[in-house]
């Protein structure tokens, strides 16, 4: 966390374009204990220094009297959506530069939540049961997460049962990784209602827990089997009504676009999922990959995940941009892929998503990453890297330094009592305790347009 958020505060952090909004400062402690008058000046990141002529005029300035209560006071009214340094003076001398964020109307009404929507349990290959995983990720700052494991959806609905009644944060959402039937491309059901690998006999899923409604859907109502003979006749179908070129698999292409409808049907986000990961060669021909971004019979791609070496998250990145200079714009998220949630994990929390939604809450979640509000963030090294749109990426840059490190140590302490609640060692209202203090930093650090 900056050095500058150890010692101040202030809020709101982001508010409306066009607002006219209070801004508080205060000082953390008595060694900033703000005292007498004081200069602020508020200046637009975007729009060049005061040093140079042409752009002098980038400053606003107030004359501010330190409140008994330690705290400076100060109203303004941004013009452009950008981050504004706010620099504090006094007797001619710099004290702290801090930084808030105006946004335009169709930005400023979301609000911004972490996760990820591709993870691992032991109910497949992972380490930790669905219960812990949750628990695990809310601690290092997550808002929402879905529990896909191999082959099987009733994990993601454990993992849900295990907080059932509980006021907890984090947002547990539906999901499976699904293995379909001639293709080896692995398709992310993110926040479906039912489970697509359940559809057929052959799966993992139904060996497990055969056809029962209650392991198969979120509600109890899952759709009817389908008939291999049936399944293998749609898929051909699919495939030879695509137009593949001579070195795509048409049947393999048809799997993945029958996987996607059915994801859909679920009201779920159908991701692409990690096409340069090498298993032994890359997961996915690249020929293949190309025509998937070129048809999109997906929802999202999964631009970043899993591992830590170059080639995937490098490559899927520079094929994302080259999607876009071409005019395809993909929505995409980043997923750890990850199957231990502790810092023992090999590669660690690699990679999270942004979503920037109406709220915390499925059906949003899922409608705003096709919408392509949301940015897919590296962490494989101390210096995170961002992906997505440029807009995107300049707020979420803010975000990652001035909010994020605010959030997460509450977030750190919303989990550790999730354990502790899963163990039978902490109980709700404790849970509604921490819930009330991330519902608080929202209040306090976002002025919304809604």
């Amino acid at each position: 966390m900056k050095k500058e958020l150890y010692d101040y505060d202030i809020f709101p952090k982001v508010f409306p374009v066009g607002r006219k909004v209070d801004i508080t400062v205060r000082g953390l402690g008595e060694h900033v204990r703000f005292r007498g008058e004081y200069r602020i000046v508020v200046q637009r990141l975007n729009s060049g220094s005061t040093r140079q002529e042409f752009t002098a005029w980038n400053h606003t300035d107030f004359c501010v009297s330190a409140a008994p209560d330690n705290i400076l006071r100060f109203s303004y009214t941004a013009d452009t959506e950008c981050e504004h340094f706010v620099r504090i003076e006094q007797d001619g001398k710099r004290l702290v530069q801090l930084s808030v964020y105006a946004l335009e109307t169709d930005l400023a009404c979301r609000l911004p939540f972490r996760g990820d929507l591709h993870m691992h349990t032991c109910r497949s290959d992972g380490h930790e049961d669905p219960a812990t995983v949750c628990a695990n990720y809310r601690k290092i700052g997550y808002d929402f997460i879905v529990v896909t494991d191999h082959h099987r959806y009733y994990p993601s609905l454990e993992a849900r049962r295990a907080y059932a009644g509980a006021p907890i944060t984090l947002n547990i959402l539906p999901g499976e990784e699904v293995h379909l039937p001639m293709t080896d491309v692995h398709i992310v059901n993110a926040g479906g209602t039912f489970s697509v690998n359940g559809l057929l006999e052959t799966s993992w899923q139904y060996r497990e827990k055969g056809n029962d409604p209650a392991a198969r859907s979120l509600d109890g109502a899952a759709p009817p089997m389908v008939p291999m003979e049936e399944y293998e006749r749609q898929v051909k179908a699919l495939g030879q009504a695509a137009g593949c070129p001579e070195d795509v698999d048409p049947v393999s292409y048809g799997v993945c676009c029958w996987a996607f409808q059915k994801i859909r049907e679920a009201g779920g986000l159908g991701i692409f999922a990690h096409p340069y990961w090498i298993a032994d060669m890359w997961h996915v021909p690249e020929p293949f990959t190309r025509f998937m971004l070129k048809e999109h019979p997906f929802d999202a791609f999964e631009v970043l995940g899993g591992e830590s070496y170059y080639e995937q998250n490098g490559f899927q990145t520079a094929l994302y941009y080259d999607e876009y200079r071409e005019g395809r714009v993909h929505p995409i998220v980043g997923s750890t892929d990850s199957h231990n949630s502790t810092e023992h994990n090999r590669n660690g929390a690699v990679c999270s998503t942004i979503v920037f939604a109406h709220e915390n809450e499925r059906t949003d979640l899922l409608a705003s990453i096709r919408d392509r509000y949301s940015v897919a963030v590296d962490t494989i090294s101390k210096e995170y890297r961002l992906v997505g749109e440029f807009r995107l990426q300049k707020y979420a840059c803010f975000l990652m330094e001035n909010w994020f490190p605010i959030h997460d140590r509450v977030a750190a302490m919303d989990g550790e009592l999730m354990r502790e609640y899963y163990l039978g060692e902490a109980d709700a209202s404790e849970l509604a305790l921490t819930r009330k203090k991330a519902e608080d930093l929202l209040d306090k650090y976002f002025i919304t347009s809604k």
